[in-house]
């Protein structure tokens, strides 16, 4: 790159960003994840779906206790020791359980029994926590969705929701028969069945008031209880002590700017939508006259937002975009929801840690929980926490500095992530994640994910260059990261383009500098998308220059998995690019991939093998290659996640030994050298569950390493983007 590097060279283009925001010494971090199908006994197909929902805690808070819905079951998690979640069991119940809350030695669970949506009934189902015994208590007046216990321990409150079928006349309201909120009196930690309260709810609202649907209840400390009605948006306030309405008022509409709204596999915030009905799902009172909802919405909008309001109906904060801008800055945007209702603010938590109160607000889509500090006016950003797939329920156990998480999505059929239940602790430090976050430009957040290849800035230290995959692949990206910051920080997104638009039929999965301004970029190919395997040189301003197609003496054996990193060796005429094949092509043995070599400056091809490691599951193989002080450094991994994530390792190839030969031959075996072991780095990086993709690795001008993995744009993932820091490397000889 001459006597300047890229960097300096980009400086000047650099948009005014937006700094971290400002931390006390204090910071909620990941101490712990449990996975629920840790909970399934031994008898029973450990494959089975479960889920964590709505959780809550002993009143010690040493026992968690969530609703497992599809189990037909209550679990319960040991936090004793929260950096140790221990298995509590399970206890089966009679139907589906919708959620539970606890009221001295009992758990309590509202259990839906319906027959269908036109015949919903359900019951209660007292819980001894000690014995995990339960008895049925009392018969509720339809399908239940949330409880709650009073403060004063005095009152029960259920919504009843009595769902509508989403697949009837489109959803469209009303469905009979119209749902309730039933108010029980509490004796000795067992609702009284006679001194139910049934509070209709209808009549309230503009939107399908004869159909309420109630979904979520909360307490405040006068003995009020704030209920939403989601599909009416609307939200009313019921004394317990008589059954009244005290008040009830429309949850509105609002409208947001700077959004991505198309699911179009570009991140791009330059949209706007305006009279989004809020349809709040969660609530919480903030204190006894205000309330704070998640504005999910479900049948006719979603303001992606949350809102905190009197409970005389006053608007006192909307908080408009920062919910899609905070996702979008750490990378977790899920654009596939673009068009329906965003990052999806579903669960709401509220409390008091010390001299300060927070709530968090649980990210269905994004699968991120934003916290904020309650000033009693505007509320201050804080962090985002990174979840696992789903976020459902969101608890504060403040007596003991914890809040955790309970993450519903199971894709055990699809040999992904189990439900998990995350636990936090707020203690001294600095929030560890993001790990990598981008800025604001212009009002509008750098959106990025996916991150599928690596590689350093050869003269400045500490700055790097990825690139996005297909997910993104209608506006294929380069990422100019500052890695002297942390969080690591994306400055920049250079589109790659071709003919002065955004290049089409690109699978970018890795980059290196040209060494004259520019990159190379290897795209990984599939023929039966007319998506071609190719290398492509860039300028510094991400205009495609030169496009080399694979040779025919490759393609002839290709399969779906191509390059998965390139890299840049030798000198002047005998300057070669290396590439990384991820798997097994048609002509290779099993258990070896193909290292390919191109010369630019005869365009001849060679190729070496590579032996692979043998997997216990799923299969293994590359997904990077860098070439730094005489070693080939090579990303190794199997496809597993969680416990069974066995491979994630980068192993050295020393370049005095690689000589390519030509393809159509005999090809030389490569020996390799482990370096790093980095499931323990990804362990210790999170306290979450070793996810799947390591993609890039890189190291910098001043010899440091780093690793980055593929989050997969948040689809059927939990979006974390775990970026680390690996130090110094020894070379391999």
């Amino acid at each position: 790159m001459g006597r300047h590097s890229l960097f300096c060279a980009l400086a000047s283009a650099l948009s005014v960003t937006t700094a971290m925001p400002a931390f006390a010494d204090m910071a909620f971090n990941r101490v712990a994840t449990f996975a629920v199908a840790d909970n399934l006994p031994a008898d029973m197909d450990a494959e089975s779906e479960t889920s964590s929902e709505i959780i809550t805690a002993s009143e010690d808070g040493n026992t968690l206790i969530y609703s497992d819905s599809p189990l037909g079951a209550v679990g319960f998690i040991d936090i004793t020791d929260p950096n140790a979640p221990k298995p509590g069991g399970l206890l089966k119940v009679d139907g589906e359980p919708t959620s539970v809350t606890v009221v001295g030695p009992n758990a309590i669970a509202a259990v839906n029994t319906s027959a269908s949506y036109t015949d919903p009934s359900g019951n209660l189902l007292v819980i001894d926590i000690a014995g995990k015994t339960a008895e049925t208590s009392c018969t509720l007046a339809g399908q239940p969705d949330s409880v709650a216990v009073s403060k004063d321990g005095r009152f029960l409150a259920v919504a009843v929701e009595n769902e509508r079928d989403e697949d009837l006349n489109d959803g469209a309201l009303p469905q009979m028969p119209a749902g309730s909120l039933q108010i029980f009196a509490l004796n000795e930690g067992a609702p009284d069945c006679d001194s139910v309260k049934t509070v209709a709810l209808t009549g309230l609202a503009e939107v399908a008031p004869e159909d309420p649907e109630p979904e979520f209840v909360d307490f405040n400390g006068l003995g009020e209880i704030v209920v939403t009605l989601q599909e009416n948006n609307h939200i009313a306030i019921v004394s317990a002590e008589t059954g009244e309405v005290v008040s009830h008022f429309s949850a509105g509409s609002g409208s947001v700017k700077n959004v991505d709204l198309l699911d179009d596999k570009v991140l791009r915030f330059d949209q706007s939508a305006s009279d989004l009905l809020r349809e709040p799902d969660a609530v919480k009172w903030l204190d006894d006259e205000r309330l704070v909802t998640a504005n999910e919405g479900d049948y006719q909008g979603g303001a992606r937002s949350f809102t905190i309001f009197s409970k005389t109906g006053e608007v006192l904060h909307d908080s408009g975009t920062d919910l899609e801008h905070q996702a979008a800055l750490a990378g977790h945007y899920p654009d596939k929801r673009s068009d329906a209702k965003g990052a999806e603010p579903e669960g709401m938590e509220a409390a008091a840690f010390g001299d300060e109160r927070y709530f968090f607000v649980a990210l269905e889509r994004a699968s991120l929980v934003a916290a904020y500090r309650d000033t009693g006016e505007a509320p201050e950003f804080v962090q985002v926490l990174p979840s696992g797939i789903g976020p459902e329920g969101v608890l504060a156990i403040p007596e003991r500095n914890l809040l955790v998480t309970a993450n519903e999505t199971d894709l055990v059929e699809d040999g992904g992530a189990r439900s998990h239940v995350m636990v936090y602790e707020l203690a001294e430090g600095m929030p560890a994640y993001p790990m990598i976050r981008s800025v604001m430009q212009e009002s509008q957040p750098v959106g990025w994910g996916a991150l599928s290849g690596l590689a350093a800035d050869p003269a400045q230290a500490g700055w790097l260059y990825a690139v996005s995959d297909s997910f993104f692949s209608a506006e294929p990206a380069i990422f100019v990261v500052d890695a002297t910051k942390t969080p690591a920080e994306i400055t920049r997104k250079i589109v790659v383009t071709r003919g002065g638009m955004p290049a089409q039929k690109l699978d970018l999965e890795g980059i290196v500098a040209d060494g004259e301004g520019g990159f190379w970029l290897a795209s990984e190919g599939r023929t039966d998308r007319l998506i071609p395997h190719a290398l492509y040189r860039v300028d510094a301003d991400g205009v495609i220059k030169q496009e080399i197609a694979l040779p025919a003496e490759l393609l002839a054996n290709e399969i779906l998995f191509g390059f998965e990193g390139v890299t840049l060796v030798g000198e002047g005429d005998e300057r070669m690019l290396v590439m990384a094949i991820q798997r097994e092509w048609k002509d290779d043995p099993k258990g070896q991939v193909k290292l390919v070599a191109y010369k630019p400056s005869t365009e001849e091809w060679s190729a070496v093998r590579y032996p692979l490691d043998a997997g216990e599951k799923g299969w293994v193989g590359l997904s990077e290659i860098t070439a730094h002080d005489g070693t080939l450094y090579i990303i190794e991994r199997d496809n597993q996640l969680g416990t069974s994530a066995k491979i994630k390792r980068l192993y050295g190839v020393s370049l005095e030994a690689f000589q390519p030969a030509p393809l159509g031959g005999e090809l030389p075996v490569v020996d390799k050298t482990l370096v790093r072991d980095l499931v323990g780095e990804m362990q210790t990086a999170t306290n979450g569950y070793v996810v799947d993709k390591i993609e890039g690795f890189a190291i910098d001008a001043a010899g440091e390493a780093y690793f980055v993995t593929d989050n997969d744009g948040v689809d059927d993932s939990s979006g974390e983007t775990v970026f680390v820091r690996l130090g110094r490397l020894d070379a391999v000889n």
